[in-house]
């Protein structure tokens, strides 16, 4: 087998199809995969780009060359995939490229339980061990059987979060092609909920926008919908399903940051005191309110393997990333959009208030979003913006990146790309005039650029 270098990420398995993946790797990884783990029975769920069933096939004939048992539970989002490894008891592998476009897929692979596997816990020993080809077990294959999977999944996070007794609700949804198509028709179902469905047809080419709600041109057709409808809310979820993004009824984006408070505030009043994990991106707003609430915040880096290690860690019972994942104890500290979702329409069908005004006291701060800057030394910038900041800066940390907290609830944070020359800046403050004046004075040290001379 070739180098793999390319498609083996930190936390995945991601690449083209079929110059970088095809059948070949596939089954090579599949093999790969469970001789690492030892795997006697795995689990294998797929999205619906073209190329996910015959690359899961493949895995699936690799796992099973190697004396494994595979189940496959066919269609579903990733958040399926992560149920069933969750309660079966089984490691598991699903096919998706989540948002990326049409050419690409992946492989999400994860341990039994939902616990993840990144470069520094498996991957790179598959990796290593797919590129040098694993022999077929001299013992028999295993077997490959098929189990639906969504009737489960939909019974538990209705376990999870109760919307039988919320008052009636509108909700436009954007499943933009994407899994959601499947798996928000079956969640939904019996619910007092009347949906108006955007892009609902499952098709890997995506041809109505991106499955990317982080983009804010994906999120326009929702925006538009929610207004010409008069829904309550709008929902999008990404190409497998595993983020969720907010509109709220005036059709304006919902922070990521606003809808962990949110979620959090709900799972403090379960469990008083617990711990709530946040990012050094999400909004300082939410460390603020799960204080407020008498709960403890844990701040850790960005990337789902760090938050479900600080859950772990800390017995968290909830955390949320700026980019629209959030994760849950009582779902095996795996990410769901699904029960982000039922969670914000639990929360907005329990009282009378638009979601516009129940979010007022989790919306604090105004944020400028993920600005990236091309730069040929990513590590000489940041050390030059360390230096330039240091005298007024009330605190600097370099968790993930290099924080500068300037006071009065003001901060920025500078992260290098893990693939490519960017460097990514993200500022908040309390008001719009002064996220922007700092936004900008970093931007133009980053990119070295004179300031614009003010009109006369």
């Amino acid at each position: 087998m070739h180098d793999l270098s390319r498609i083996f990420k930190a936390y995945d398995v991601r690449g083209v199809v079929p110059s970088e993946l095809d059948a070949d790797v596939a089954h090579a990884v599949g093999a790969a995969f469970v001789r690492v783990l030892d795997a006697p029975r795995i689990v294998v769920a797929h999205d619906m780009r073209d190329s996910s069933v015959p690359l899961s096939e493949a895995f699936a004939a690799g796992a099973a060359g190697q004396g494994t048992d595979v189940i496959m539970a066919g269609l579903g989002s990733t958040d399926l995939l992560y149920f069933a490894a969750g309660s079966l008891g089984l490691p598991g592998a699903m096919f998706t490229a989540s948002h990326n476009p049409a050419r690409y897929n992946g492989i999400k692979l994860c341990r039994a339980g939902a616990a993840p596997i990144g470069q520094d816990t498996g991957l790179g020993e598959i990796r290593a061990l797919a590129e040098a080809g694993v022999a077929p077990a001299t013992g028999p294959r295993g077997t490959i059987t098929h189990q639906d999977l969504l009737a489960p999944y939909v019974r538990h996070l209705h376990t999870l979060v109760d919307l039988s007794a919320i008052r009636p609700l509108t909700v436009a949804v954007d499943a933009g092609n994407g899994m959601g198509g499947r798996t928000v028709p079956a969640v939904f179902e019996g619910l007092p909920l009347s949906v108006h469905p955007l892009y609902f047809e499952l098709d890997g080419s995506f041809p109505n926008h991106e499955a990317n709600p982080i983009e804010p041109e994906n999120l326009r057709d929702l925006q538009a919908a929610v207004r010409a409808t008069g829904a309550d809310i709008g929902l999008a979820f990404d190409g497998d399903a595993d983020r969720c993004f907010v509109v709220d009824e005036r059709g304006e984006i919902v922070s990521p940051s606003t809808i962990t408070a949110l979620v959090a505030e709900r799972e403090l009043a379960r469990e008083p005191g617990a711990t709530v994990i946040h990012n050094v991106i999400v909004s300082r707003g939410v460390p603020e309110l799960v204080r407020e609430l008498g709960g403890v915040p844990v701040r850790t880096r960005v990337g789902h393997s760090f938050i479900k290690a600080e859950m772990a860690r800390t017995g968290a019972v909830f955390g949320g990333e700026h980019s629209g994942h959030f994760y849950f104890r009582d779902f095996w500290r795996a990410d769901s959009g699904m029960l982000a979702a039922l969670h914000v329409l639990a929360a907005l069908g329990e009282q009378d208030r638009p979601l516009s005004q129940l979010l007022v006291g989790h919306a604090r701060y105004v944020a400028s979003g993920e600005v990236n800057s091309t730069v040929a030394d990513a590590a000489a910038v940041t050390t030059e913006i360390e230096k330039a900041y240091a005298g007024d800066a009330a605190d600097i940390d370099h968790l993930d990146g290099l924080t500068v907290t300037l006071g009065g609830g003001v901060w920025f944070n500078l992260r290098p790309s893990n693939t490519e020359p960017l460097l990514r800046l993200n500022v908040e403050a309390p008001d719009h005039a002064t996220m922007a004046r700092v936004r900008d004075e970093v931007l133009t040290r980053i990119r070295r650029e004179k300031p614009r001379e003010k009109p006369l």
